[in-house]
């Protein structure tokens, strides 16, 4: 349950079956959030760029207007950062890529328990809390590996003079390899940082975004940055200045 003291975080709820919203904003209510409920992708638009933003997007797959895929499109590139949690029926990998590669945050296939979308949506909010401190907390700003250079205030990555166009999700995996530079991490340890604890999905979506990472930082003639450790995970470190 969220903190009574605090205000209240506020969840937009955009789903277009009323017997499921009118569960879900009972539960959320009784959990300390606040809710508004969207039931098309025009109005959950409209309130997911309000200002104030809320704070936790829950957003259906299928909607009478648009897809889900296409909302959290549209938000994202208006620029809104809210962490947004997918609903839907779908759960084949290409699927799961697709609203990741969108800018979804966390993906839940119906049918689910309130209690598992209560800790992804608590496990969201914790992830997007850390990531607002960076550069006021004595985090770096700036993170460095030979000359792949990542900033965290305006998510500009680049390689040398190369500009890197990443997704939501691969920038978040390459935030979390740069944070741990120099250092072997687990593929649990990595699916927790960047997927969040209580991410039950197939652990080849990691395999899928070290590809998608490779492609786009690693040219032919520049140096392997992304280590594969057998058995364990992956390693970023530039060989070079070992």
């Amino acid at each position: 349950m969220v903190d009574a003291a605090a205000s209240p975080p506020r969840v937009l709820l955009v789903d277009d079956e009323s017997r499921l919203t009118d569960l879900l904003r009972l539960e959320l209510d009784v959990e300390g959030y606040a809710v508004d409920v969207a039931s098309d992708g025009a109005s959950a638009l409209i309130k997911a760029r309000q200002d104030p933003a809320p704070n936790l997007i829950v957003l259906d797959w299928n909607l009478p207007d648009f897809t889900g895929i296409d909302i959290c499109q549209r938000i994202r590139s208006s620029g809104v950062t809210t962490p947004i949690l997918m609903l839907t029926g779908h759960d084949d990998i290409a699927d799961r890529v697709k609203a990741l590669d969108a800018g979804v945050d966390d993906y839940l296939t119906k049918p689910f328990s309130i209690e598992e979308l209560m800790a992804r949506l608590r496990a969201m909010q914790r992830r997007a809390e850390f990531f607002s401190k960076e550069g006021t907390s004595g985090q770096p700003l700036l993170l460095e590996v030979g000359d792949l250079r990542l900033h965290t205030g305006t998510r500009d990555v680049r390689r040398g003079d190369r500009e890197i166009q990443l997704s939501v999700k691969e920038y978040d995996l390459l935030h979390f390899l740069m944070r741990g530079r120099g250092r072997v991490l687990e593929r649990a340890e990595i699916m927790r940082g960047v997927w969040g604890e209580n991410f039950y999905g197939d652990d080849n979506l990691l395999d899928v975004y070290i590809r998608y990472l490779r492609q786009k930082i690693e040219t032919k003639d520049q140096p392997t940055l992304i280590h594969t450790v057998r058995g364990i995970g992956f390693i970023l470190r530039d060989e070079a200045t070992q």
